[in-house]
């Protein structure tokens, strides 16, 4: 009995979350950015306000969901997040991986789909705080090596999409080409979450039996000059980093499973 009511107010509690995220987004769409775009008029000031608004937004609704017992987290090595410039490449199991970064990255900058932009929820946030949408064509790899050369710190996730229920890792190319192109170190991030949840294609009520316990690792840097004195070209020294860092995630991965 005690299992299935703990089951039963996780469902609640995931649906409340949601909810008052869903909540905040549009009341920081429609009251709070609007103002900040009125008194900021400098664009760069104005961005680097709202991303640090939504910095700690995000560890609001992290601090949450451990509250209302959904979820519980370590963070392991998070000193190395205290920098900037960084380029972070993260392994992506949950829907709110994303969520758990930027919460612990200040001066964070995003790659992000181009419907977060037509999304009412996500509209206000997304354009204020310039991050960088994903349709922006040929001017996507240059917008990304400007925003770590100016000292943001950019979060990618290389797959592209969250990690299949089979756990498999397909990683795209195109943040090996911003490290390669832009000669810019990368800080791999382990997440791991048991048992899975808000994995791809899985509904927010799903909850697992038990509460979920999210394990993020921040690695040592991966150096890239060696990746480019190696290769002929940087497409080569992309596709080489690309596999690199496929084979490092998934053993890491493996190992922290052991």
């Amino acid at each position: 009995m005690a299992e299935r009511f703990n089951l039963y107010w996780r469902i609640c509690a995931t649906g409340l979350c949601f909810s008052a995220f869903g909540v905040g987004g549009l009341c920081l769409r429609l009251i709070v950015f609007p103002m900040l775009r009125i008194g900021v008029r400098q664009r760069e000031r104005r961005a680097a306000l709202a991303r640090g608004l939504i910095h700690r937004s995000f560890a609001a609704f992290i601090g949450m969901m451990k509250a209302l017992g959904v979820l519980s987290y370590e963070v392991r090595g998070s000193e190395k997040l205290h920098r900037r410039g960084l380029l972070v490449l993260a392994n992506h199991p949950s829907l709110i991986d994303v969520v758990f970064l930027v919460s612990l990255i200040r001066h964070p900058d995003c790659v992000v789909k181009a419907s977060l932009i037509r999304n009412p929820f996500t509209r206000g946030p997304v354009q204020t705080a310039d991050f960088i949408c994903n349709d922006s064509g040929a001017g996507l790899l240059e917008d990304c090596i400007a925003s770590v050369r100016s000292g943001s710190n950019l979060v990618i996730f290389p797959e592209g999409t969250r990690t299949p229920p089979s756990g498999a890792l397909h990683l795209q190319r195109g943040a090996a080409n911003v490290a390669i192109r832009g000669r810019i170190d990368v800080t791999p991030v382990l997440i791991r979450c048991h048992p899975p949840t808000l994995t791809k294609g899985e509904k927010w009520y799903r909850v697992p039996p038990q509460r979920v316990h999210f394990v993020i690792e921040v690695q040592d840097d991966i150096a890239v000059q060696a990746f480019v004195d190696a290769a002929p070209s940087e497409a080569l020294a992309a596709r080489r980093l690309t596999d690199h860092l496929t084979h490092y995630f998934a053993k890491e991965l493996q190992r922290a499973h052991a």
